[in-house]
């Protein structure tokens, strides 16, 4: 983009389509499978920074991570970006950067159930942690001590739908000098931009929403250059940075972001209302629904009154005709991941909170009859339409 002021939409579209030291712009990202670079006599270039051109061993450098990761800092408004192998290789990099044995982690209570392994076991290397309730600012400042230096949460929760604040942990991190890293991959940047609301560094799983195309795994983390570049130095010696080919995948898929989030975002929408009213359903978890409770938080988070493609809503605790429900319908299908062009569904309590007690599992909402939904680009009236004569499983 030369002189001119575009639109996001238009402008993500030529973000990271140059390769680094390469004066061709082809109009398909080339893809570099060589696992190593002839420095053509430059001794110079062994040792470039990430701005030069410096290319010598596909773990330190390579020329789609940093076209993918151009395009990513672009979307999330930051100054760089560092690409992973997946959203657990992001999440275990960038907590071991900045947390040492010692000091102390505050995380939300409804993290991604690996996330909370992870978190489990970085007690094993001396870091001390609490969970808390992270709907709750309160809550949090409380849980700050001394040795506090990270505070880690998800922008929104799963399955249940519950918002963080950002601006308000924000507030409580750099109040104690610590730093605030939130997992954004359940709404994306599309919808909230949590580097502008105050967060340090957020992390997205690139496999869902960002790909979209549930064919390649892979994980952003997106923060100053300060910051990233201490990331980018422990990714290289982790071994935890992203492969080649998942890599160009995702930045193909890049090109369609804001067609397939305003989509599955107005989907989720539609579909969270009608189910709403649907006399079969006892609770819809998604921030444009009457009962729901953060209403003034989300109008906060979501300026654009957009708020992400994941919604939950719960049905009777009857595995018989819940069982007959899942069969009933034609366009959702089961399956254990999300954000698809495709609507998928997950049942949380024999899949990815199984393994919580039960009293945990109810303090969280998590019932027999909740199931989430993670909504694709179909038609909205499609949908809907399936749902509806679905939960007729319960008459």
């Amino acid at each position: 983009m030369k002189d001119m002021d575009f639109s996001f939409d238009t402008e993500l579209l030529y973000k990271g389509d140059k390769v680094r030291g390469c004066d061709l712009i082809p109009e398909a990202a080339p893809l570099f499978l060589a696992s190593a670079f002839d420095i053509a006599g430059d001794l110079d270039d062994v040792n470039a920074t990430y701005e030069d051109k410096g290319y010598t061993y596909i773990r330190t450098r390579n020329p789609n991570r940093h076209m993918l990761a151009d395009k990513i800092t672009y979307l999330e408004n930051g100054e760089e970006s560092a690409v992973f192998s997946s959203g657990m290789g992001a999440i275990q990099t960038v907590l071991f950067t900045f947390l040492k044995a010692g000091d102390h982690l505050i995380a939300g209570d409804t993290l991604y159930g690996e996330s909370i392994e992870l978190v489990e076991i970085m007690a094993e290397y001396g870091i001390d942690y609490t969970f808390v309730d992270f709907s709750d600012a309160e809550a949090v400042k409380k849980a700050v001590r001394p040795n506090t230096k990270v505070i880690y949460g998800e922008t929104a929760s799963n399955p249940c739908v519950a918002l963080a604040d950002v601006e308000a942990l924000a507030q409580i991190a750099h109040g104690c000098g610590a730093k605030l890293i939130i997992d954004n991959t359940f709404v994306t940047a599309y919808a909230v931009k949590c580097l502008d609301l105050g967060a340090d560094i957020v992390i997205n799983s690139l496999t869902k929403f960002i790909n979209g195309h549930s064919d390649a795994l892979l994980g952003s983390a997106t923060g100053s250059k300060e910051l990233m570049d201490k990331v980018l130095t422990r990714q290289s010696i982790f071994g935890t940075a992203g492969g080649t080919f998942s890599t160009w995948l995702v930045q193909r898929s890049m090109q369609t972001l804001g067609l397939r989030m305003t989509r599955q975002m107005e989907n989720a929408d539609k579909l969270a209302r009608a189910l709403e009213k649907d006399p079969h359903v006892i609770k819809v978890n998604y921030p444009t629904v009457d009962k729901y409770p953060q209403k003034e938080l989300a109008a906060r988070l979501f300026k654009n009154g957009i708020c992400g493609a994941m919604l939950s809503f719960e049905m009777p605790s009857d595995r018989a005709k819940i069982n007959e429900f899942m069969k009933r319908l034609n366009i959702c299908h089961y399956a254990p991941t999300l954000g698809g062009v495709r609507t998928t569904m997950s049942h949380p309590a024999t899949s990815s909170h199984r393994d919580l007690p039960d009293e945990m599992k109810k303090a969280l909402g998590i019932t027999e009859g909740l199931m989430r939904i993670s909504v694709g680009i179909e038609k909205a009236e499609d949908l809907i339409a399936d749902f509806t004569q679905a939960l007729k499983a319960f008459d």
